[in-house]
């Protein structure tokens, strides 16, 4: 198949490692592959199975940007585009208009939970096909009646799952005799990283063995939230225990050098780094986020708490510190789920066969 991927994100996310991800998985497959991002995207570096001259760079400036619409449906004509699939909010519309008198079908991902708008509902009457990444994010995309709920499919997110075996398996012994518990994600209150600090200086206060990591980008204005973040490490004595680091271009490494990997996420879709973190063989512990909800299951995999229940944040996690069977017991756990109900090769295959359920039906 000839399929078009629409990405007009100017930072890597979640989102945008999926995209990365099936693209080159689909190219590498043999389909023919295009991509569409907004000049210096940084997706343009990620895509590194695709043939350079299949990436194209638009000014994708907002939803209904003519220009770019008509540039687009020729693209789809002259390349014989048969799968235009876009994956960010303010994309859709747009991709429906370049879908217009071609023959190709429109396949969205949804990656969000917050609704979608008016100009939605005005423009999506093309969609063939909307894919989910977790139930919760398909069950608030039906309670909005935008599209046919025949339409909406369920595709959990996808990771190539050796590639944090092998990082795993190649990783040195830690040394210093101290426990490290992390969490990753951009830095913003949805991501729950005050109370991250919060339950850290609990556990700091009662111990002198752990020291903490917070992986990930700032993108807030000037970086004024790192800057808040760095004050209240100051105000909780943490300076010395507890790091910000900053983007980390290889999380799989990282990962290995976490005992615990903790997600106080207050809200999340799905919940990508918790699969990275059980791919890696990191025990987990998360609040009960949407997306935590649907890969935590049943205490075998990690431990669930709260939202916002800082309290029970710390406690659970100096619980699993004091507990090494159960750290073990989720570190043997974690990489057979992820690999059993989140690899990428199932998210390739299950993407394919909606491609090819659309293109039949066209």
């Amino acid at each position: 198949m000839r399929v078009l991927q629409i990405c007009s994100a100017r930072e890597l996310g979640g989102g945008e490692r999926h995209l990365a991800d099936l693209a080159n998985s689909l190219s590498r497959h043999s389909h023919g592959v295009f991509a569409a991002v907004v000049p210096g995207s940084p997706l343009v570096a990620e895509l590194a199975a695709l043939p350079p001259e299949n990436i194209v760079q638009l000014s994708l400036r907002n939803s209904l940007n003519l220009a770019s619409a008509l540039k687009l449906s020729r693209l789809v004509r002259e390349q014989r585009i048969q799968i235009v699939h876009a994956h960010v909010a303010r994309d859709y519309p747009l991709a429906a208009l370049a879908t217009g008198r071609t023959a190709a079908r429109l396949v969205l991902t949804r990656h969000a939970l917050f609704p979608l708008n008016r100009i939605h509902r005005l423009t999506l009457r093309r969609t063939a096909r909307l894919i989910a990444v977790s139930q919760a994010a398909a069950e608030s995309v039906r309670k909005q009646e935008i599209f046919d709920p025949k339409k909406i499919v369920t595709i959990p997110n996808g990771i190539d799952v050796e590639r944090f075996a092998r990082a795993r398996a190649v990783a040195q012994a830690r040394k210093s005799g101290r426990f490290h518990v992390g969490m990753i994600g951009h830095l913003a209150p949805i991501k729950g990283p005050e109370d991250f600090i919060r339950a850290a200086a609990i556990i700091c206060a009662q111990r002198d063995d752990v020291d903490f990591v917070i992986a990930g980008e700032d993108k807030s204005r000037s970086g004024r939230y790192r800057k808040s973040l760095e004050s209240q490490l100051h105000d909780f004595n943490l300076t010395g225990r507890l790091q910000l680091v900053g983007w980390v271009d290889d999380i799989a490494e990282l990962l290995t050098t976490f005992d615990l990997f903790v997600s106080p996420a207050r809200q999340e879709p799905f919940g990508l780094a918790i699969v990275e973190a059980m791919a890696a063989g990191v025990p987990v512990v998360a609040t009960k986020s949407e997306g935590a909800l649907e890969i935590l299951v049943g205490n075998q995999n990690g431990t669930l708490v709260e939202i916002g229940d800082v309290g029970a944040l710390a406690s659970s996690i100096n619980a699993l510190l004091n507990n090494r069977d159960q750290r073990e017991r989720y570190a043997t756990n974690g990489p057979a789920v992820a690999r059993d109900r989140f690899s990428l090769d199932r998210m390739v295959a299950e993407t394919e066969k909606v491609y090819r359920a659309v293109v039949s039906e066209g």
